[in-house]
């Protein structure tokens, strides 16, 4: 069974920078997917950036474009997202997520059955 933690998050002021991490367990097999999601309060879940085994597929929305990295550690089933110039409608619950394929929708929630707990991310401005 896939497990995913997630770590990091936390607060700052607009134009800041945080980062968060997951680890994930339990799977052998490479060509995997680790997606970044996050929802603030009263909407949707939304995807923010994707990577796949090996860092040669990688998405972003178009709202963090420029402002989101996304990596990963294949050697400790790490992916990472570090986050700059923060703005208040960053501010929201951040979930990682696994999908041991592709996907014609790497960013779509409803592709991902492996979820961490999330961790919250909050700009103030």
């Amino acid at each position: 069974q896939v497990q995913l933690v997630e770590s990091g998050g936390g607060s700052v002021q607009a134009g800041g920078s945080l980062r968060v991490s997951c680890t994930v367990w339990g799977y052998t097999y490479s060509g995997n997917y680790m997606a970044w999601f996050r929802q603030a309060p009263g909407k949707e879940r939304e995807g923010v950036a994707v990577i796949r085994t090996g860092g040669d597929y990688i998405r972003y929305a178009d709202s963090v474009k420029g402002r989101f990295t996304i990596s990963r550690d294949s050697t400790k089933n790490t992916v990472s997202l570090q986050m700059d110039s923060l703005r208040p409608e960053d501010t929201a619950m951040y979930y990682c997520a696994w999908r041991p394929d592709g996907s014609s929708r790497p960013l779509d929630f409803r592709e991902y059955n492996n979820w961490g707990q999330g961790t919250q991310v909050t700009v103030s401005s």
